[in-house]
């Protein structure tokens, strides 16, 4: 989960300044959480307490109001009358992690995966890239090679998953939706060396940067076992105490 986290705090310049390049600093004075972490350390809460997701997202995410979360998701937020609202945007892939780490049966991670979503992102594309991404940290972190990790991927969701990044990147340009964005994240994960070259190849698309980052580099942690140190302690640096219990929580339970 911290290596998803790391992900976004790194993207988080760039997502309305993109880049083509891997040759960036990897923290700077404005790099800090946005959305995806605060909506991801609230799914991790929902799970060690067992509580409603919709109930849980909407508690922390009151409590970060200027965390940078689409329109309509800041009308949910708010009103706990408003019920899902059919969404392919990425959010339901960019919160998932916690769920790649919960579960030791894919059965029952699918669908928790699906019910982490369905809260909001309840269209078939918004719940298939929360599904997708909580699937490939579980195979990863279960001992799954890359190529198996794309094959299951690609048959199962239907993601393309045969090009490069190379090939992408020239014409790629700024995407929220499942579709648009999920498989190149995983595609940046594929061609990484390591936790940080997943997170770099990422943001260099040029696209929804903090989201992709945050999506690559949960995969990558989970593969490569862990987040490196110096990136680990900059992130917890640029956190606020309440996430980070959650997350020693979460990790004391799940990933030591």
């Amino acid at each position: 989960m911290l290596g998803a986290i790391a992900g976004d705090i790194i993207g988080s310049v760039y997502e309305w300044r993109p880049i083509k390049t891997t040759g960036f600093p990897l923290f700077q004075p404005g790099s800090c959480f946005t959305d995806d972490t605060v909506l991801t350390v609230a799914v991790a809460q929902a799970i060690l307490t067992g509580g409603d997701y919709a109930a849980v997202l909407r508690d922390v995410g009151r409590r970060y109001p200027n965390a940078g979360y689409g329109g309509t998701f800041i009308q949910w937020l708010h009103d706990e009358r408003m019920g899902p609202y059919n969404s392919w945007g990425n959010g339901s892939a960019m919160r998932v992690s916690p769920v790649g780490w919960a579960y030791d049966d894919p059965v029952q991670l699918l669908a928790a995966a699906e019910a982490s979503a369905a809260v909001s992102h309840n269209h078939p594309e918004g719940i298939k890239g929360a599904q997708a991404v909580a699937l490939a940290i579980y195979r990863a972190r279960t001992g799954a090679s890359k190529e198996d990790i794309r094959e299951e991927t690609a048959v199962r969701f239907q993601y393309d998953l045969s090009r490069t990044l190379d090939e992408i990147r020239p014409g790629y340009s700024f995407d929220v939706s499942c579709r648009g964005s999920v498989p190149e994240a995983i595609i940046a994960f594929l061609e990484s060396d390591d936790y940080e070259t997943a997170v770099r190849l990422a943001i260099s698309l040029g696209g929804d940067s903090d989201t992709m980052a945050c999506i690559a580099g949960a995969i990558a942690e989970a593969f490569y076992g862990g987040v490196p140190d110096t990136i680990a302690h900059e992130t917890r640096q640029r956190l606020p105490a309440d996430f980070l219990s959650i997350i020693g929580q979460f990790h004391e339970r799940f990933i030591r």
